[in-house]
């Protein structure tokens, strides 16, 4: 495709945080948009904002039925989408690992990882077939570098990077590429109130020493996601206001 103007997009986690700021950068563009969120009130919401072009549709990223489900919904309601960025995540409890507790573990690593993989299970079929496609992953500078007394989410999202490089080395001759952003934090929901104090822990690495913007990811999603960026895949793109090491 030669222009993304017109395009369908999926941004999961979409109510909130950085998925809304990539929805209303994409429809910004002319996109259609579809919001996925286990949120349908939020998610609405959004849709107002955003207009027209935008859908909002209850997904729970745990299910892959419902996954399934929001796909072909979507694909009904506003054409197949040839973009899916997988936005949708939590932080979980903090908590060392001989106290982490074991059932949110999983629930941290089910939504993270997992979520974004059922989501890419189901958008890379009509992908594939159509010869054409974007999917951008939302991954962390933690799980990068590791931030101690989150294991789950720094296992996670160093999974999500690996599952990145898998998906874009296995796809890189269906026209379909795979890329995954790690930013550092940014002033959203999934860190709760901060208090001065967590905020100067969270800044501590951070060279230029302030958070990341939910419009600066929002640029490098929609980079990823237009046909300009046509020799990209399998790749994680830093935005972690020089932090990143690697």
């Amino acid at each position: 495709m030669s222009s993304i103007t017109q395009q369908v997009a999926v941004v999961t986690g979409a109510a909130s945080g950085l998925g809304r700021a990539i929805a209303h950068r994409f429809a910004k563009q002319g996109m259609r948009v579809a919001l996925w969120d286990v949120d349908l009130a939020g998610a609405e919401r959004i849709a107002g904002e955003i207009g027209a072009s935008a859908k909002a549709f209850a997904v729970d990223v745990t299910d892959t039925q419902s996954v399934r489900a929001a796909w072909a919904a979507s694909k009904a309601a506003l054409g197949t989408p040839s973009i899916l960025v997988n936005s949708a995540g939590i932080l979980g409890p903090s908590a060392g690992i001989a106290s982490y507790p074991e059932e949110q573990w999983h629930r941290v690593l089910d939504i993270n990882l997992n979520g974004t993989f059922r989501c890419c299970q189901a958008a890379v079929p009509d992908m594939v077939a159509s010869g054409y496609g974007r999917i951008v992953n939302i991954a962390s500078i933690a799980g990068k570098d590791g931030n101690p007394n989150v294991a789950a989410y720094v296992a996670s999202k160093a999974a999500v990077i690996a599952l990145t490089k898998s998906m874009g080395k296995e796809l890189a001759t269906s026209g379909v590429l795979v890329n995954a952003i790690s930013p550092s934090a940014s002033e959203t929901a999934i860190f709760g109130e901060l208090t001065d104090e967590r905020r100067a822990k969270l800044l501590a690495n951070v060279p230029m020493a302030r958070m990341v913007r939910p419009e600066e990811v929002a640029e490098l999603a929609f980079w990823l996601s237009s046909p300009a960026c046509s020799f990209s895949t399998g790749a994680v793109f830093d935005i972690s206001g020089g932090r990143a090491t690697y």
